[in-house]
C-alpha cells in the first residue's frame, strides 16, 4: 500500500510558489462558500509516520486559509477528565460547528493504533475500535460533514535521517522523545497495522489520501489540491441534495406504510399493554419511599467510591410525572454528585452541530450521576412528529442512538431509560389542575396543548422508539404513571436494583 508513497516525488521551489498562490486563492474562496452555506463542517485529519509533515501541513493550511474559522486540536495521552468518559468524548467535544473547519492531529485513530502495535490490544479489539470510528464518521457524514483524512508517509530511512537531524540541532532536539526512537524500531509493525487501519476505514464518506511526505513542496501542494477538490465536490453535491431534498421527502411520505391499528382504529402500541390502574396507598408508599431512598443513598456512596457513573434518561408524555420522579431520586443524594439536565429546543450553537453533540458534552465524570429530563430521543419523538428532522434523519437515528448507548455501556456506565406513561384522560386532568394552581401554571404552555392534539402520533413514535432501541444491555423501563406514588416507587426500585447489581452489594 505504501510503496506508492515512496516514489521520490518532488516539486521545485519555483513551481511550488506558482501553485501556492493559485491554491491559496482557491482554498480561501471555498472556505468562504463553506461559511456562507453554513450547512457543513469540514474535518481534516492528519495521521501517519512521525516526521512526514503532519504538523507543517497543519500550519500551512492555517496560513493559506482564514484561521479565525479553523480550530486545530492535537491530542496526547488522555487527561484524567477524559479517561473518566468514553473514548470518543473528547472528539465529540471538539467537533467544529457547521461552516467551520476542524484540524485533528493524533486524533481518533492514534490510540487504537498504538495499543495494537504495542500489543496492548488484540486484532479483534483493534477492529472493534475501528468499527466504532467508522460509525462515528458515517454519523457525521450523514449529517452533512465533509471528512478528509491524510496519511502522511515516509520510508524508514527518511524517518531515521530526519530524527537524527533533529537530534543534532540544539534548537530543535526538544521535539524528539524516546517514543520516537521506539517507533522507528517498530516501523514495520506500524506499517502493517496502518495498512490494516486504512483498508478497514477507507470509505466513500470518509476516504483516506496517502501522501508522500518526503518533499515539503510536493506534499504541501498535494494536500492543498486534494482538500480543494474534496470541498468543491462536497459543496456541489450539497447544492444538488438540497434542491431535491423536499421532493424526496414528500415521495417517502407518500409511500409510507400505514401503522398497525387496534379494533377502535387507534395505533397499536406497547403502551396499551400497561396496567395504568396500578396504585399504591399512602401508608405503603411512605414506608417504601423511606426504605428505598435510604437504600439508594447507601448504594450511591458505594458507587462514588467505586467511581461508577450513572446516567438516567426520562421520557414520557407531558405531565407524566418525570420531574416528580427525578426529585424523589435526587432527595437522598449529595447535591455535588449529581446533575439534572432538562432539555428543550436546541440553541443556535447546538443546531450548528450534530444532534448528539449537546448530549456527549454533558456526560458525567466517574462516580457522578447525570439525569436527562428529555434526551437524545427527541430526535425520534418531537423532531420526527413536528418535522424538524426529515424521514432519513430520524430513521437513521435508531442506529446512531444504539451506537452511542453501546459506547456508554462499554465504558462501564450504568444506563437506565424510563418511559413514564399516563392515559390521555389523566393528562387532561393534570393539565386542568395546573391551570387552576397558581404556582404550577408556568408548567403548562400552548405547546403542551398542541402536542396533546397529536397524542396518537406521539404514542406511535414512542412505540417505534422502544421497539428499535430496547436492547438487552440498554432496555427501556416502562412505568405506569397514572398513580404518581406507584410510578416513583417503581423508578426508585429500578435504580437501586441496577446499582446493587453493578456495585456487587
Amino acid at each position: 500500500m505504501f510503496q506508492t508513497a515512496e516514489l521520490g516525488q518532488t516539486l521545485s521551489k519555483n513551481a511550488f510558489k506558482r501553485s501556492e498562490l493559485q491554491l491559496r486563492e482557491r482554498l480561501l474562496a471555498l472556505q468562504q462558500d463553506l461559511r456562507r452555506a453554513g450547512e457543513s463542517a469540514l474535518l481534516i485529519d492528519f495521521a501517519g509516520v512521525r516526521g512526514a509533515g503532519k504538523g507543517t501541513s497543519t500550519n500551512l493550511l492555517n496560513k493559506w486559509m482564514d484561521n479565525r474559522w479553523i480550530e486545530t486540536h492535537a491530542y496526547s495521552e488522555p487527561s484524567d477528565e477524559e479517561r473518566e468518559r468514553p473514548r470518543r468524548w473528547r472528539f465529540w467535544r471538539d467537533l467544529p460547528a457547521r461552516g467551520t473547519i476542524g484540524i485533528f492531529l493524533s486524533g481518533r485513530y492514534s490510540r487504537p493504533l498504538l495499543e495494537y502495535v504495542y500489543g496492548e490490544s488484540t486484532l479483534e479489539a483493534f477492529n472493534h475500535q475501528l468499527a466504532q470510528i467508522k460509525a462515528f464518521e458515517k454519523m457525521l457524514a450523514d449529517d452533512g460533514a465533509l471528512i478528509t483524512k491524510f496519511w502522511m508517509h515516509i520510508s524508514r530511512d527518511v524517518q531515521r535521517e530526519r530524527l537524527e537531524k533533529l537530534a543534532e540541532d540544539p534548537l530543535q532536539n526538544w521535539r524528539i522523545s524516546p517514543e520516537d526512537w521506539t517507533h522507528l524500531e517498530l516501523y514495520d509493525r506500524f506499517v502493517d497495522a496502518a495498512e490494516h487501519l486504512i483498508a478497514y476505514t477507507n470509505t466513500g464518506q470518509a476516504p483516506w489520501e496517502i501522501v508522500e511526505g518526503t518533499d515539503y513542496h510536493f506534499r504541501s501542494i498535494r494536500v492543498g489540491n486534494v482538500l480543494a477538490e474534496s470541498l468543491e465536490r462536497h459543496l456541489s453535491q450539497h447544492q444538488i441534495r438540497r434542491k431535491y431534498a423536499a421532493e424526496i421527502e414528500q415521495e417517502r411520505r407518500d409511500l409510507a406504510v400505514p401503522a398497525a391499528r387496534d379494533k377502535d382504529g387507534s395505533p397499536a402500541t406497547i403502551m396499551q399493554g400497561l396496567n395504568l390502574s396500578l396504585t399504591l396507598d399512602k401508608h405503603r408508599y411512605q414506608g417504601q419511599l423511606e426504605t428505598l431512598q435510604a437504600r439508594l443513598s447507601t448504594l450511591h456512596q458505594q458507587a462514588v467510591r467505586q467511581r461508577l457513573t450513572t446516567i438516567l434518561v426520562f421520557e414520557g408524555p407531558d405531565a407524566a410525572g418525570k420531574s416528580g420522579a427525578i426529585r424523589h431520586l435526587t432527595d437522598p443524594l449529595e447535591a455535588h454528585t449529581y446533575k439534572v439536565y432538562p432539555f428543550s429546543a436546541p440553541t443556535d450553537e447546538e443546531l450548528a452541530h450534530h444532534y448528539l453533540w449537546r448530549f456527549w458534552r454533558r456526560l458525567p465524570r466517574a462516580g457522578r450521576v447525570t439525569i436527562f429530563d428529555r434526551s437524545w430521543y427527541g430526535r425520534v419523538l418531537v423532531e420526527r412528529i413536528e418535522g424538524f428532522a426529515n424521514d432519513l434523519e430520524w430513521r437513521r437515528a435508531w442506529s446512531e442512538i444504539n451506537n452511542f448507548e453501546q459506547q456508554l455501556v462499554e465504558h462501564g456506565i450504568v444506563l437506565l431509560k424510563f418511559w413514564i406513561h399516563i392515559s390521555e384522560d389523566e393528562q387532561l386532568r393534570r393539565f386542568r389542575a395546573r391551570e387552576s394552581t397558581p404556582h404550577k401554571q408556568w408548567k403548562l404552555t400552548d405547546e403542551d396543548w398542541r402536542n396533546r392534539e397529536k397524542w396518537d402520533q406521539y404514542e406511535l413514535a414512542a412505540h417505534h422508539m422502544i421497539q428499535n432501541t430496547a436492547r438487552q444491555d440498554t432496555p427501556w423501563i416502562l412505568v405506569e404513571g397514572n398513580d404518581k406514588p406507584y410510578a416513583r416507587i417503581k423508578v426508585l426500585r429500578a435504580v437501586c436494583d441496577a446499582l446493587e447489581e453493578k456495585t456487587g452489594r
